[in-house]
């Protein structure tokens, strides 16, 4: 049995591998590094394309695709009956929670003012100070999974309330639905996007729901760009009541000469939120555990259901 990965350096990292078993790093599309046939777990690139997913015709004997991306909206409906998907939950929690966390922080204290003015030379303590701050502030996170629990855990010292949403209700935990958004979002300081790109959640955050939040709060975009539509963004962002920390766009990448480049009120990072140094060994991590129950039957974690 094959099975093949994206990087040469996982074929340490996935641990013990079981008898029988072949790990190939598939570096190049162009060029498999052996014959398909026999390929029963893949692990495609990190946050592949849609074109990625063609290279799953040439791999008849597939039986599961592991991902290394929490996000699977890529591969939905797009995986041959039969074949079982399965995400990277968890594997990308402390990376996407320190962004949020350092997204929040740096726009409440007038970071990217300080560094254009940095880049110019200027002391513009008068134009910037005082600043404003976390403390205090009211968070509402959409997206009550377990990046949303890693992003509640590391805020939970800034003395800030909190406010969870999911899909569905679980009042138990005090997680609100969906649907109640339109009453939560004007009591929000700060709305952080984590819940997964679907036919639900694409353009959730519209006109309505930019309109709903109060003057001067932050909107922190870590889940996908479709999620926000981008005309209703940069409507509500040119009239300066808002301001935003966003990690993706849509399009993406951003074209040059996009008005969200040039808007002072929003930080832009290059969709980096979990592409740190310590993604690898604990993605592959869970590739070898993975791997290890295929292989022995067991079922298998994080598969990506319907409905997604």
């Amino acid at each position: 049995m094959k099975v093949w990965i994206p990087h040469p350096a996982g074929v340490e990292l996935l641990g013990e591998v079981p008898l029988g078993v072949t790990v190939e790093p598939w570096t190049d599309s162009a060029a498999p590094p052996s014959d398909p046939a026999g390929v029963r777990f893949w692990v495609p690139p990190f946050l592949a394309v849609g074109d990625t997913t063609a290279m799953l015709a040439r791999l008849p004997d597939v039986a599961v695709v592991q991902l290394l991306s929490a996000g699977a909206e890529v591969w939905v409906d797009r995986v041959p009956e039969g074949v079982t998907l399965c995400d990277a939950r968890g594997v990308h929690d402390s990376s996407t929670a320190e962004w949020v966390v350092t997204a929040i922080l740096a726009q409440l204290r007038a970071f990217p003012t300080m560094i254009r003015a940095q880049a110019r030379g200027e002391w513009v303590y008068g134009d910037v100070a005082p600043t404003d701050e976390l403390a205090g502030k009211r968070v509402l996170i959409v997206g009550a999974g377990s990046i949303g629990a890693a992003v509640r855990a590391r805020l939970a010292p800034f003395d800030v309330e909190f406010t969870l949403v999911a899909r569905t209700a679980r009042p138990a935990e005090g997680v609100h639905a969906v649907r109640d958004l339109p009453r939560l979002l004007p009591t929000a300081d700060v709305v952080v996007l984590l819940v997964p790109l679907t036919d639900a959640t694409r353009g959730m955050v519209d006109e309505r729901f930019l309109a709903a939040m109060p003057d001067g709060a932050l909107l922190v975009n870590a889940a996908r760009g479709p999620v926000a539509r981008t005309d209703a963004l940069v409507a509500e962002l040119s009239r300066g009541r808002l301001r935003a920390a966003l990690d993706v766009t849509d399009p993406e990448p951003l074209p040059a000469g996009h008005p969200l480049w040039e808007l002072p009120n929003v930080l832009l990072t290059p969709h980096v939120a979990g592409s740190v140094r310590g993604l690898l060994p604990r993605a592959y991590r869970l590739v070898g555990e993975q791997l290890r129950r295929f292989v022995a039957g067991e079922p298998l974690r994080n598969r990506v259901v319907e409905g997604y």
